[in-house]
């Protein structure tokens, strides 16, 4: 009898900064990571005037891959991908360093060209971020950019750029001080290369922006240290140069939420964004959920090809913790109708309806735990979970939401997915939503009309639908005073 395919499966990436290796299970059609492994090699800072990599360079590659190698024992070859990058295709002494780098993996390596880069970068961005429409993708390396626009998982327009963050300290910022000329060099010389490809780029646009680098990560850990909200824009760029300008050295750079990791190639990194961003005319970027690696290892599996990756997330969370999904469609369904009745205006964000739908069929995920506080073990594993398709901020609002879908009504604090505003005017909707569904019949879900001006809500009943249901009506009405007890008038008629 043929052995079923295994479920692990292992990416590595030698890239031209760090060296990294992913490690997941396939499970209910989802991806679960195992391990993560990363390693600063700093191979491009080892290339010299020649392209020619040091002994150093190489040696600090060879023990990484040491490392590496023990955790690829148990994982079958077939599961096993991995690619070099920008500095292992420059360089011209390479194959010195694959040889030997092949023998201790007991795998082969394959230097992967530029647009084969941007190509595997977007599919891991396509699996892992949500979003309808054209995106542009963003991923700045150590020795090289990648600038994609694609749509689903097809990509229009693939490049790869000879710049990255550790090539760009070495040229810009080489005797590490941060000064408004050292920026502007490194600005203006990430605009030059960028220059071939920027009229065909604006041409094609684009619906959304993301990000799949770490500068972009290291960004977007800064703003949340610092109170802005996830979404990058040119504005929030230039007042991080400013920032840095301030310390003087890269040395001396002491940004709230950066890490020490990131410092040394950040500035670099700020200039090639700022250059994209005024170049490409970018507004907003937001954190893609995947890039290189994560494009590795979905291309190895073949049941991962649901488009729409929200979705997928929800019916892998779904069958994993073994919700009652026919309900949890009701809910969604109701809570749907009861937003569309409130009118277009009523809340003005587009992803609202996207965060009701899933807040409406993940509602139970806290009863997996137990029923006593099931809201708050529902918030700690949807802010624990891996949530493809879904932003940082978006996970959060669908955490506070499910803390609070029942029973006591405590208002949303402040977060960055959508206003605060339309995300307790959500909730209230989820809870209503929940009430009339709770007879897990859509039989027996009565046809309500919901009015809305401003914050007071109007529920109106089927006619003798509340004296026939003396529960529902008790709850309804307690739902009416919760609710107005929080200055959110809800009658009940």
């Amino acid at each position: 009898m043929e052995n079923a395919r295994s479920p692990l499966y292992a990416a590595i990436d030698l890239g031209s900064n760090s060296f990294h290796m992913l490690v997941v299970r396939e499970v209910q059609g989802s991806v679960q990571t195992l391990a993560k492994i990363k390693r600063k090699v700093r191979l491009a800072s080892g290339l010299d005037s020649n392209l020619n990599l040091s002994d150093e360079a190489m040696q600090r590659g060879w023990d990484c891959l040491s490392l590496f190698a023990e955790r690829l024992q148990d994982i079958p070859s077939d599961n096993i991908r991995i690619v070099a990058t920008a500095a292992l295709r420059s360089a011209k002494n390479a194959d010195v360093f694959i040889k030997r780098a092949n023998q201790i993996l007991g795998h082969s390596i394959h230097v992967i060209t530029g647009e084969e880069e941007a190509c595997t970068i977007y599919q891991g961005v396509a699996h892992t971020s949500g979003g309808k429409g054209k995106r542009l993708v963003v991923d700045i390396g150590g020795a090289s950019t990648e600038v994609i626009i694609g749509e689903g998982f097809d990509a229009a327009a693939l490049t790869s750029l000879d710049m990255g963050c550790v090539t760009w300290l070495e040229k810009h910022f080489k005797d590490r001080s941060l000064t408004e000329k050292s920026f502007d060099s490194a600005i203006e010389g990430a605009k030059a290369v960028l220059s071939p490809i920027v009229k065909r780029y604006r041409e094609l646009g684009w619906d959304v922006c993301v990000g799949a680098s770490g500068t972009v990560q290291a960004l977007q850990e800064i703003m949340v240290a610092q109170g802005m909200d996830e979404t990058i824009t040119l504005a929030k760029l230039q007042r991080l140069r400013k920032q840095a300008i301030g310390f003087g050295q890269v040395e001396e750079l002491d940004i709230d939420g950066l890490t020490l990791e990131r410092a040394l190639v950040f500035p670099s990194g700020l200039s090639i964004l700022i250059a994209i961003f005024e170049d490409l005319g970018i507004e907003s970027m937001t954190l893609a959920g995947g890039a290189l690696r994560e494009g590795l290892v979905y291309g190895m599996m073949d049941t991962m090809s649901e488009q729409d990756i929200r979705k997928r997330t929800i019916h892998s969370i779904q069958s994993r913790y073994q919700l009652d999904d026919i309900h949890a469609d009701n809910v969604a369904k109701t809570a749907q109708s009861l937003l569309q009745q409130c009118g277009e205006d009523w809340i003005a964000e587009p992803v609202a309806p996207v965060m009701l739908d899933a807040a409406a069929k993940l509602h139970e995920i806290g009863m997996s735990i137990g029923f006593k506080k099931d809201g708050e073990h529902a918030a700690y594993l949807l802010d624990s979970l891996d949530l493809p398709g879904f932003t940082r901020a978006q996970k959060k609002l669908l955490a506070e939401m499910l803390r609070h879908y029942r029973e006591q009504l405590v208002p949303i604090a402040p977060q960055s997915a959508i206003s605060p505003n339309s995300a307790n005017r959500l909730l209230r909707l989820l809870r209503i939503a929940v009430l009339l569904c709770h007879r897990r019949d859509s039989k027996a879900i009565p046809a309500v009309t919901l009015k809305a001006n401003g914050d007071s809500l109007e529920l109106t009943m089927p006619d003798n639908w509340l004296n026939a249901n003396v529960l529902m009506a008790t709850e309804l009405t307690l739902e009416a005073e919760r609710q107005s007890d929080n200055h959110w008038p809800l009658t009940i008629a």
